[in-house]
């Protein structure tokens, strides 16, 4: 049975996430926000401190809890019991980091996107080979948004490698990292079966840097732009199975999103909790009072809009911890997943910009980050499947419709 109450075993962990966001990275939060593209050096001395850590991985938003094994991503017999592992453990010290601020979370070295999907679809070489690679995803294209499946980018076979050519957009950390997962089309004419990830080295000189994009928020992280030009990439380095099955489809390269939605959920809620607790100093410095126990008609209107909105967070968190929960007990979370990823990302934005208008001047101006907070939710209900994508994803599972049926 699922307690949605924090495990006690992991209240150090998350005490020392809120001690690394609190020393860390709210400090730097505005500094890189105005430097964009500058890389935070402060980062390399928080990457040392996480190696050392025996849950390091936790803190991270990329790998922790994806693997193949038992819920703390080792290969360990089941009990039968309840699990509280590092899927849940990862969402809960996230809230903390992401409560300092996001895009520095996201640019922690060693923690990209790509790290999961490694970690989810890999054989046991090519784990070992990529253990302690900083990984981004290039999946994104410009005709190829929100649907995965539309990938236009090619990888034809040839000898032991294969030709990779196409345009990937967005690609989180794409310029830091140290390699590239990339998503490619090695049978255009099987459609999405024919979909694969290939582990591209950042150096490869078939995988050129466009740009890197100016963006609203999360300014820390770079987000690159590249041109796959007749990049070779040996076999060995393609993830999962090679075969076209139709059978199956791409579910295999998809099932890395399972995981990291409830992490992106996770963001966002540390994201907004930031946004309310700041919130809550500034109402309180003006001489209101939160009052719980009366009811919201009898508060003055800003208490009762906080409070409003101290309730849709709630249900975001409970969302979110369910749908980590049932990954670490490796129960089918798909539906919960989308369900904490799109809760989450649509109140992210609706707390931040509401508590920017609860703080009038003050949380327009840039001596506050109730404004830089606003800027940053955005990105979280938009990125690894937008609301609308959430949405259809929920709908076709609940009324057992296919991608083709219900669009």
């Amino acid at each position: 049975m699922i307690n949605l109450e924090t495990p006690k075993k992991f209240k150090p962990l998350i005490s020392q996430a809120n001690m690394v966001a609190q020393e860390l990275l709210r400090p730097n939060s505005r500094k890189y926000d105005i430097a964009e593209h500058e890389y935070p050096v402060e980062l390399d001395m928080l990457r040392s401190l996480i190696d050392g850590m025996e849950d390091g991985a936790a803190m991270g938003a990329g790998a922790a809890g994806v693997g193949k094994g038992g819920a703390d991503g080792e290969k360990k017999k089941d009990d039968g019991g309840v699990k509280n592992g590092t899927n849940l453990s990862t969402a809960l010290s996230i809230i903390e980091m992401c409560w300092g601020d996001a895009g520095l979370l996201l640019t922690m070295p060693g923690q990209g996107l790509g790290n999961s999907a490694i970690a989810a679809v890999a054989n046991e070489e090519q784990l070992e080979r990529f253990k302690g690679k900083w990984a981004a995803m290039a999946i994104t294209e410009p005709e190829a948004g929100s649907d995965s499946a539309s990938i236009r980018a090619t990888a034809v076979k040839d000898g032991d490698h294969y030709i990779l050519n196409g345009e990937k957009i967005f690609v989180t950390s794409g310029e830091r990292a140290d390699v590239v997962v990339v998503w490619a089309n090695v049978d255009p004419s099987a459609g999405r079966a024919g979909i694969k990830s290939f582990v591209v080295e950042r150096d490869n000189p078939g995988l050129k840097l466009d740009r890197l994009e100016h963006k609203l928020g999360i300014r820390a992280s770079d987000t690159a732009n590249f041109i796959l030009q007749d990049c070779r990439v040996h076999e060995n380095n393609l993830l999962g199975d090679p075969e076209v099955r139709t059978d199956k489809g791409f579910g295999g390269v998809m099932q890395t999103f399972d995981n990291t939605r409830p992490l992106v959920a996770a963001m966002a809620l540390g994201c907004s909790r930031a946004a309310l607790d700041e919130t809550r100093k500034l109402l309180e410095s003006a001489g209101f009072e939160i009052d719980y126990d009366k009811p919201s008609a009898h508060q003055p209107g800003c208490v009762a809009e906080f409070i409003e909105l101290e309730s849709d967070w709630e249900a975001a968190l409970l969302l979110t911890m369910e749908a980590a929960w049932m990954a670490d007990n490796r129960k089918p979370n798909s539906v919960q997943a989308s369900m904490a990823k799109a809760k989450a990302g649509r109140s992210g934005t609706d707390i931040t910009l509401r508590c920017v208008k609860l703080a009038g001047s003050v949380g327009y101006s840039e001596n506050e980050l109730l404004e830089k907070w606003s800027r940053d939710s955005k990105i979280l209900d938009i990125f690894e499947g937008t609301q609308q994508i959430q949405q259809l994803i929920i709908a076709r599972q609940l009324l057992g419709k296919s991608s083709s049926e219900l669009k």
